[in-house]
């Protein structure tokens, strides 16, 4: 809901600030005073375009800031915090700037944001019916989501159903589209794929087989030097001729040591840890006698050796680091491989899918269409009930619901309903359109083309009353919606606005008593002058200066007793039909 209007510097509007509240809030005054001056400010806080004419003579710029209950539409909220402002207490700062020289800013929640932005996210959020501004209603995407609306559980229920099978398509034709774009890529791969692994079954390698043979090379290669180096070794332990060795001159100091352990403690001590170290070094002897007796020289080993090595090494320069990375990648690849070799089944699979989806598809649009031809019907029948009310007697409005034929060539091809191929949507084959026949004998033709503003302002009227159980606008203005009306159904104007109002906000623009006795608020554009300098603001009226209000509309006399008791009685006839009572 909008709840507050703040205006500086807009046309004859120096500074003036209007508080709105729901139920029908009606706009009057003389003319010239302003009254459109409000319509054109919602314009610019809802993003619309901006004319530096529209300046008071003689400031800077203009301001226009709407405050907006940030509840009364869905996920309203969230987008303004994406935008960058800020919600405080439920509540969002629209505001517009625009300089005399033509420049614009656009600003949400105190955040400043391309105008439109602003567009986008206040779009929601009111429905503006003027002699200019019928957008809302027009659009063929607005005229199919209201149809749906209206059309309540049946026309939901077969739209989620349609929409979710629709889904399951879109994600069945993206993938086999895109497993027969890459098919040729495919088929390469598995070509690489296989020579790969083949070339790693025959190498057959074992895991941490690339380790051991290393170092199986290194003790071949290096065979003698290792037999000398260990023979050296045994004879520097223990040796068998007169060169003196390890064991026998440890033996010796061990013996000199048992002599004098008697004599002190310490002493035995050393003499034990030489006893220990001989024994080690006997048995370390033996090591290097046995190691000496093992290492041969092999040139035929260490040549299958080192030709086994050069074939792993040939894996790991293309499949890993190591044998236990080309084995890894094999594994993976030969699952990979498995997938890559059933692209035909897969893409046979995809194509059956595909066909089976599209065939219930099709039922499901046929469903949908006859399910929102019926609800056409019935808001087509509803309008045009409303009009007749609203001094347009032998106007007609009718809901079209059609097909259209697909193209032979149509990508993607056309989905099949019954026996037609129609072009189709994630929203059905349906296009909807709102058609006006004004008079007797008519053609219905799309509202744009034949109404006129103020007959188009009674047909949005009428729509959006019919429309009201099921709108999610929080907020409707008019503007001169009773332009060429008069007498009793001026009357009724005032009444079907009254009843939207019970559902929505609503702001009218009106010079009729009729309709302004129907307002739950009532706000009047006075325009005053110093002489020099014409000025306009914004006043509430209270019950004794709406009466005024409403003799003056009447007759332009704001003391008549007459007018007045006019006046008094038409509110008292209105009263029951107001919004809040």
């Amino acid at each position: 809901m909008l709840e507050e209007i703040r205006i500086g510097s807009l046309g004859v509007i120096d500074s003036s600030t209007l508080e709105l509240g729901p139920g029908l809030t009606v706009i009057t005054g003389e003319t010239g005073a302003g009254k459109t001056m409000l319509v054109t400010a919602l314009g610019l806080i809802l993003g619309g375009r901006a004319d530096s004419g529209a300046v008071r003579t003689g400031a800077r710029a203009a301001r226009v800031e709407g405050v907006v209950r940030a509840s009364a539409c869905d996920h309203f909220a969230g987008a303004v915090e994406d935008a960058g402002g800020e919600v405080e207490d439920d509540r969002v700062v629209l505001a517009r700037n625009v300089s005399a020289e033509g420049r614009s800013r656009a600003f949400v929640g105190g955040a400043s944001v391309p105008v439109s932005l602003l567009a986008e996210l206040a779009e929601p959020l009111v429905a503006v019916h003027g002699q200019s501004d019928q957008h809302r209603l027009l659009r063929a995407r607005a005229q199919r989501e209201a149809l749906d609306r209206f059309g309540g559980d049946d026309v939901s229920a077969e739209l989620e159903h349609y929409t979710r099978l629709h889904d399951r398509l879109s994600a069945t034709e993206s993938e086999l589209a895109e497993v027969v774009a890459t098919s040729r890529d495919r088929a390469r791969e598995a070509d690489q794929l296989r020579f790969g692994l083949s070339e790693i079954e025959a190498v057959d390698p074992e895991p941490g087989e690339d380790e051991a043979l290393a170092g199986e090379e290194s003790r071949l290669g290096f065979a003698d030097t290792l037999r000398t180096a260990a023979e050296q070794a045994r004879e520097a332990l223990s040796s068998d001729g007169e060169q003196p060795d390890a064991l026998a001159t440890t033996s010796a100091a061990r013996t000199l040591l048992e002599g004098v352990r008697e004599h002190d403690t310490e002493a035995a001590e050393l003499a034990d840890r030489l006893a220990e170290i001989s024994y080690l070094l006997s048995d370390v002897a033996a090591d290097v006698a046995s190691y000496a007796s093992r290492v041969e020289s092999d040139p035929v080993r260490l040549a299958a050796v080192s030709e086994r090595r050069a074939a792993l090494t040939a894996l790991t320069r293309k499949y890993g680091e190591t044998v236990d990375e080309v084995l890894a990648w094999a594994e993976g690849s030969a699952v990979r491989l498995a997938d890559l070799d059933h692209t035909d089944d897969r893409i046979e699979e995809l194509r059956t899918q595909r066909d089976d989806l599209r065939d219930r598809l099709g039922g499901l649009a046929g469903d949908l269409s006859a399910a929102r031809a019926e609800a056409a019907t019935r808001l087509g029948d509803e309008v045009t009930a409303e009009l007749g009310l609203l001094a347009m007697p032998h106007a007609r409005v009718e809901v079209a619901v059609r097909q259209h034929q697909a193209p032979d060539d149509a990508d993607p091809p056309g989905l099949r309903v019954g026996d037609r191929v129609l072009k189709f949507t994630s929203t059905g084959v349906d296009d909807v359109e709102f058609l006006l026949a004004a008079n007797v004998g008519s053609e219905p033709r799309p509202l744009a083309r034949v109404a006129s503003g103020g007959e188009l302002s009674r047909v949005m009227l009428a729509l959006e009353v019919s429309l009201a159980a099921t709108s999610p606008v929080p907020t409707f203005v008019f503007d001169e919606v009773d332009a060429g009306v008069g007498g009793k159904a001026a009357g009724e104007v005032g009444r079907r606005l009254a009843r939207l109002a019970r559902s929505a906000q609503v702001l009218v623009v009106t010079h009729l008593p009729q309709v302004a006795a129907y307002a739950d608020h009532h706000v009047v554009v006075e325009k005053s002058s110093d002489g020099s300098v014409t000025t306009s603001g914004l006043t509430a009226l209270d019950a004794s200066a709406r009466e005024r209000e409403l003799s003056r509309m009447f007759a332009g006399m704001e003391e008549s007793d007459t007018a007045l008791a006019h006046a008094r009685e038409l509110l008292e006839a209105a009263q029951p039909a107001r919004a809040l009572g």
